[in-house]
């Protein structure tokens, strides 16, 4: 069961997008380790960012853009009880989506990212700009993150793939220090 952290305010994110990808690029190289990434909120975002970087492929090995619920279970074999039980939007929603990414890729790494990005909340009492963020690697317990992002929903999307980058970048360099 993934490590689940308190919500915090993503605001210190907003407008770093570029310059995190850049930093988990260098990193994932001098590492020589691939990332693979699993979205829904931010339907592709965070792997653009990391894509628009010249030589990307040596460190993305590829994501999965699961919208809807049912993409979820398709592409990444997430159960409907689990959907049911804690819904889309959630810290087990995004702690499956990027164990099963994880399992399902030749990655070292996986994020995954859920969330709402409006008009409105959800039925299970998210508000707009929740945001769930899973965080694997191979050999390592997984943990998921929450935050809550502010603005517009292309400002809430572009904060959320930010936010997801930092936090996996923080999450690499704690794995590392441990081993």
């Amino acid at each position: 069961m993934p490590r689940e952290e308190e919500a915090h305010d993503a605001s210190s994110y907003t407008g770093r997008g570029p310059a995190l990808a850049e930093s988990l690029f260098q990193l994932l190289l001098e590492r020589k380790e691939q990332l693979v990434l699993a979205e829904s909120l931010s339907a592709g975002l965070a792997s653009d960012l990391l894509a628009r970087i010249p030589g990307a492929s040596d460190v993305l090995w590829g994501s999965y853009v699961c919208y809807r619920a049912e993409a979820k279970m398709a592409m990444l074999g997430l159960s409907e009880a689990l959907i049911q039980e804690h819904g889309t939007v959630s810290s087990q929603a995004a702690g499956a989506m990027a164990a099963s990414a994880l399992e399902k890729s030749g990655a070292s790494w996986a994020l995954s990212l859920t969330g709402l990005a409006g008009p409105g909340g959800d039925d299970r009492g998210n508000p707009l700009g929740t945001l769930w963020i899973g965080l694997a690697g191979r050999g390592r317990i997984g943990e998921t993150r929450h935050f809550l992002c502010t603005g517009d929903r292309p400002g809430i999307r572009e904060t959320a793939a930010a936010a997801a980058l930092g936090e996996l970048i923080q999450f690499i360099q704690i794995s590392i220090d441990r081993v």
